[in-house]
């Protein structure tokens, strides 16, 4: 970290520092539904699309053109049959249907959720093409951030409690492919709904917590903000070892390495199951909330398996899936790794290739950024093989808990 900030700036340096911290933030989250529960999340950048998404449309302003086309009162109907629906749909997914065969008792609370997205569907439609027609959206609510940020844990809890509720109860690679398959359902969404995202064009600039760059620079604001990163890490980390060494913690290490012996002891291992990917899921969306408000901008395409699945993976097994220390430190490292290897790789080929010119007469090729770019991908498969070779757990592995 030193020579990043001795080689590319304060400014830099610290801008890398509050993004790696965000990311740690989603690496926690992750590596207590793998390294605490065994639970395979394959779909991450779908919970932190729609975490930064509910961040976005609950702390950004209001679009007053929007009461001129379309008018507030075009969601309240809309709305209510959503959470209407909503509520039905979890009470019947809760009742035990007895009067059914156990084969057909997912069937009510499946009709009313799809009957739920029709009719929303229905009575949003004429707002959505007035506003399509206008290249306008609806606009935020514009609240605090202290607001925004929770409202989008929770969103990514309910996400997971949704995709939970279904698979879970299934073999671990319905859990992977269900949450791979809706979080690209998820981004997918948020790319093409103009009217809710602005799509494209793009939110921008998203409020902070802290006064912008342009009141107090670059490095003191981001250093403010990296300030409010730390504390929540610190938050969640006291909390997750707390968690660890618990009776709690105890119980789900059981449930993750020898299930049929914690259900045979009278464990409920599909309810904790739940209860720790929806807790999971809360912290990756906060994460993927905070993440998206220190870029100040809010872009659906941004949202990419690459980046926010694939990266976060790395982190917790280089670190060490089931310590959250080696997550905090694997996630810092391979990010360092990621922002750094670009310009070091480009710097690299600008040289050898000015020596080659002058000593041989040999032409570089023209795609020399290109090239610098995708060594990030082999730097950090290089870094894996390294890690893994040395430490197969990770730089810290698991510590077992020894009871007195």
């Amino acid at each position: 970290m030193l020579l990043v900030f001795l080689w590319m700036g304060a400014a830099y340096g610290t801008r890398m520092l509050v993004e790696g911290a965000c990311l740690a933030i989603i690496a926690l989250g992750l590596t207590i539904q793998w390294g605490y529960a065994g639970l395979f999340n394959a779909g991450i950048v779908g919970f932190v699309a729609t975490a930064a998404f509910v961040s976005m449309i609950v702390s950004v302003p209001g679009n007053e053109r929007f009461n001129e086309l379309a008018g507030a009162e075009a969601l309240a109907l809309p709305l209510l049959i959503l959470f209407a629906g909503l509520a039905l749909t979890v009470i019947a997914a809760n009742l035990r249907w007895s009067c059914l065969p156990l084969r057909f008792r997912s069937a009510p609370a499946f009709a009313l959720g799809i009957g739920t997205i029709l009719a929303v569907q229905v009575g949003l439609n004429p707002a959505i093409v007035t506003l399509e027609r206008e290249h306008e959206w609806i606009g935020g609510l514009g609240l605090p951030l202290w607001i925004a940020w929770p409202a989008a844990a929770l969103a990514a809890a309910g996400l997971g409690w949704t995709i939970g509720r279904i698979t879970l109860g299934l073999r671990a690679d319905y859990l992977a492919i269900a949450t791979l398959g809706i979080s690209e359902i998820v981004v997918a969404f948020l790319k093409n709904a103009d009217w809710l995202t602005r799509g494209t064009v793009t939110v921008s600039p998203l409020p902070w917590p802290v006064p912008p760059p342009q009141d107090l620079g670059f490095v003191l604001s981001r250093g403010l903000y990296l300030g409010i990163a730390a504390v929540m890490i610190a938050i969640i980390f006291f909390m997750l070892e707390r968690a660890w060494a618990s009776p709690w913690g105890r119980m789900m290490r059981a449930i993750r390495d020898n299930e049929a012996s914690a259900a045979a002891m009278g464990k409920d291992v599909n309810r904790r199951r739940l209860e720790i990917f929806v807790l999971g899921n809360a912290i990756v969306g906060l994460g993927g909330a905070m993440l998206i408000t220190s870029t100040s901008i809010f872009d659906p395409t941004s949202f990419s398996p690459l980046n926010h699945t694939f990266l976060i993976w790395i982190m917790v097994i280089l670190g060490g899936a089931g310590n959250n220390l080696g997550t905090v430190l694997g996630a810092f490292l391979v990010y360092a790794i990621w922002t750094v290897s670009e310009p070091a790789s480009l710097f690299l080929f600008q040289a050898a290739a000015d020596w080659a010119q002058g000593s041989i007469g040999w032409a570089p090729p023209a795609d020399l950024h290109t090239r610098a770019l995708q060594m990030r991908v082999f730097l950090i498969g290089l870094a894996i093989v390294v890690v893994l070779r040395v430490a197969p757990g990770g730089l810290l592995p698991e510590r077992p808990v020894r009871y007195e």
